[in-house]
């Protein structure tokens, strides 16, 4: 069982399972999987401020592969 951060579950987990099939279909490479890791530590870092620039930091990944 994967838990996600914050839980209050009793288990201990050592992270979050992510797929990655999408990605690397969409064509992300190593570095591309790098910034992906550093979005979702900074969402989970500041998850209680404005995250408007992760947004940004997003789209723009991902306008570098667009899926069609």
């Amino acid at each position: 069982s994967t838990l996600f951060p914050y839980t209050t579950l009793f288990r201990s987990t050592s992270g979050i399972r992510i797929g990655t099939a999408a990605v690397t279909t969409r064509g992300f490479d190593e570095e591309d999987m790098k910034e992906v890791a550093a979005l979702i530590n900074d969402a989970i870092e500041n998850k209680d401020e404005d995250l408007s620039s992760l947004k940004n930091r997003v789209k723009a990944l991902c306008s570098k592969h667009p899926l069609y």
